[in-house]
């Protein structure tokens, strides 16, 4: 019997930029190894426009036809893997058998050149995510 994808859930506050961007990373990267999401804890109407042009235009993925969209944490199935963004948010409610903060600085209103940096350290996390995962074995 094969044993279900582990889970991973990204969480910031808005759900609009950081946590979006590990989502898709880890849905195009690793979808293989776990399931991704992303919330927050207070919901943006959309996903931050400089998220979503930056990673079609860099690394080719399109955020909106994944079907990705801002969330709340409510929303989220049971998390095995709980990852905050580095934005100081405490997550009770999100419970995980591992937990981690990646604390990355939010890009919102700065130059491309700030968002492709934090969008190179989610990468360069998810791929080791994606290794750490993998070595410990499915749930």
């Amino acid at each position: 019997m094969k044993k279900r994808k582990p889970v991973v859930a990204f969480i910031c506050t808005h759900n609009a930029c950081r946590s979006q961007i590990a989502e898709a990373f880890g849905r195009a990267m690793a979808g293989d190894v776990f399931s991704s999401y992303s919330a927050g804890t207070h919901s943006k109407d959309a996903i931050n426009p400089d998220v979503v042009r930056l990673m079609a235009a860099k690394y080719g993925i399109d955020v909106i036809k994944n079907g990705q969209r801002p969330k709340l944490i409510s929303e989220l199935p049971r998390a095995d893997w709980v990852i905050t963004m580095g934005c100081g948010v405490q997550c009770p409610a999100v419970r995980g058998r591992y937990h981690e903060d990646w604390g990355l600085e939010d890009p919102t209103g700065k130059d491309d050149a700030a968002y492709i940096d934090v969008m190179e350290q989610i990468r360069c996390r998810i791929a080791g995510l994606k290794e750490k995962i993998s070595q410990e074995g499915n749930v």
